[in-house]
C-alpha cells in the first residue's frame, strides 16, 4: 500500500517556487568546487524521529497522524519499514540510520528480540536491493528500558554490562549484514548523578573495555564501517561521560582507543553542553576526529533537547564551513535527527520538514564554500596572528624560544600594539554572503 499517497516525488524547483513540497535551493546534481551536493552532504533520515514518534511530550499524548499507528507489534514494524523506503523514494534520501528497537519490538529475552530483528533486517535488506538508500549508521538503544537505570557499559550491576554488549554484538552484526558505513555509540545513560555512589573510575575503565571489546568483535567478523562516539551532556544524567567532543578526546586517548573512534556531532546537544555547534565541529577537525554530524537545532529558551528541524542559515553555514574544511565527512553524513513539532502532526509533515532542512544545509554549503574560496576568513585570521611569522613570534613557533628568550625580549618593552578584532565586521560579512549568495 502507499502511506503517502498524496506526495509524488520531491523535485528542485529553484529559490522561487511557491511549492510546499519542492526543494528551494537543495539540488543533489549541482556542482559545488569538488562534488555534487549530494555528495558534500550525504543526507540521513532518523528512522526514530520519523516512523516511530508519536507526539508524546511530558504534557501530553501522542499526537502524530500516521496510517501505520491503528498496527501492533510484527505488523506495525513491518509498516514502518514498507513506509520508510516509500518515503527514501520520494525524499531521495541517500542514507537512513536506526537503533534496533526502532525497526523491531523487543521480546521477553534477548534471543526473542533478536528473532524479531533478524525478520525486519530480512526486509530491509530485500528493500535495499532496489533502492539508492543506505544505511548511514544503526545503533543500539541502552536507555530506555528500565534495565538501564544505572547505565549500560557503565552500569554497577555487570549482567547489565553483558547484556548490553550482546546488544551491541547483534548491532553489528546487522550493520555489516546491511552495509552501514559506520556504528554509532550514544551514551544515553553513561554518566551518574552523584559520587556518593559511584565508582567513577571502574565506569570508565569498564567504558573502554566495553569499546574495546567492539573494536575486537568487529575485526573478528570484518565489519569495516567507522566507529562513531557522539557526545551528550545533561540529558539524562547530571554528569555524562561523553559530554562533548574534548570530553571524549580525552577519554579516548587516555585508553588508546582513539584510532579507532570519531565523533557523531549533533547540533542540539553542542548547545546543551555551552557549545556553539561549529565550535564542537572545529574541535572534533582540528583532531582529525570529525567523523558524521546529527543534523538539528535546539531552543536557546529551553534547557532540554529539543531536536528540531534545522533552520538557522548562519548556524549551517559556519557547520558547513567545519565540514568543507574537513574535505567532507567520509563515511559519515547529514542525518536529520529532529522530529517535527508536536503541532505538525500530519503525515505530509514530514515531507515539509525534511525540505527545510536539506535546503537549510544547502545554502549553508554555498555561502561557506563561496566564503572559502575567496578567503574571507582565512586571509583575516591568517593577517591577524602574523606576529607569529616572523621575529620572536616565529622563534615560539619553531621551538627557537623559551622563557629566558622570552623575557630578553619584553624586559624594556614599554607600548603593546593589539590590534581590533572586528568580529562585527567578521559577522556582517556572513551576513553579506548568506544575502547575496543566490
Amino acid at each position: 500500500m502507499a502511506y503517502f499517497e498524496n506526495v509524488s516525488k520531491i523535485q528542485y524547483e529553484g529559490p522561487t517556487s511557491k511549492n510546499a513540497l519542492a526543494f528551494k535551493f537543495y539540488n543533489p546534481e549541482e556542482i559545488i568546487g569538488d562534488r555534487t551536493m549530494e555528495e558534500w552532504l550525504r543526507f540521513g533520515v532518523a528512522y526514530w524521529h520519523t516512523f516511530t514518534y508519536d507526539g508524546t511530550d511530558p504534557f501530553g499524548h501522542g499526537n502524530m497522524i500516521r496510517p501505520w499507528n491503528h498496527l501492533k507489534g510484527m505488523e506495525l514494524a513491518k509498516a514502518r519499514v514498507e513506509a520508510a523506503f516509500e518515503f527514501f523514494e520520494k525524499l531521495n534520501a541517500p542514507f537512513f540510520c536506526f537503533h534496533d528497537v526502532d525497526i523491531a519490538p523487543e521480546g521477553e529475552t534477548l534471543r526473542e528480540t533478536n528473532k524479531n530483528l533478524d525478520e525486519i533486517v530480512d526486509m530491509i535488506e530485500d528493500y535495499m536491493k532496489t533502492s539508492k538508500t543506505k544505511l548511514l549508521w544503526n545503533t543500539a538503544n541502552m536507555f530506555t528500558h528500565p534495565r538501564f537505570v544505572h547505565g549500560a557499559a557503565t552500569s554497577c550491576n555487570a549482567d547489565v554490562f553483558a547484556f548490553s554488549a550482546a546488544k551491541v554484538k547483534k548491532g553489528l552484526e546487522v550493520a555489516k549484514r546491511l552495509g552501514a558505513e559506520n556504528y554509532v555509540f550514544w551514551g544515553g545513560r553513561e554518566g551518574y548523578e552523584s559520587l556518593l555512589n559511584t565508582d567513577m573510575g571502574l565506569e570508565q575503565d569498564n567504558l573502554a573495555r566495553f569499546f574495546q571489546m567492539a573494536v575486537d568483535y568487529a575485526k573478528e567478523i570484518g565489519f569495516s564501517g567507522q566507529f562513531l562516539i557522539e557526545p551528550k551532556p545533561k540529558e539524562p544524567t547530571k554528569h555524562q561521560y561523553d559530554f562533548d567532543v574534548a570530553t571524549g578526546i580525552a577519554f579516548l586517548k587516555k585508553y588508546d582507543l582513539d584510532p579507532y573512534f570519531k565523533f557523531n556531532i549533533e547540533a542540539n546537544h553542542a548547545t546543551l553542553a555551552g557549545h556553539t555547534f561549529e565550535h564542537e565541529l572545529r574541535v572534533a577537525r582540528i583532531n582529525g576526529m570529525l567523523g558524521s554530524v546529527d543534523a538539528n537545532q535546539g531552543d536557546p529558551l529551553l534547557g532540554w533537547d529539543t531536536d528540531e528541524f534545522p533552520t538557522d542559515l548562519y548556524a549551517t553555514t559556519l557547520a558547513m564551513y567545519e565540514i568543507i574544511k574537513n574535505g567532507g565527512l567520509g563515511k559519515g553524513g547529514l542525518n536529520f535527527d529532529a522530529k517535527v513539532r508536536r503541532g505538525s502532526f500530519e503525515p505530509e509533515d514530514l515531507f515539509r520538514a525534511h525540505i527545510a532542512g536539506m535546503d537549510s544545509f544547502a545554502v549553508g554549503l554555498k555561502v561557506a564554500n563561496k566564503l572559502i574560496e575567496d578567503r574571507v576568513l582565512d586571509d583575516f585570521i591568517a593577517n591577524r596572528y602574523r606576529s607569529y611569522n616572523e621575529g620572536i613570534g616565529k622563534d615560539i613557533t619553531q621551538g627557537k624560544a623559551d622563557f629566558k628568550v622570552l623575557e630578553e625580549h619584553v624586559l624594556d618593552m614599554k607600548e603593546f600594539k593589539n590590534e581590533s578584532g572586528r568580529v562585527e565586521e567578521l559577522r556582517a560579512l556572513v551576513n553579506q554572503y548568506l544575502l547575496t549568495a543566490f
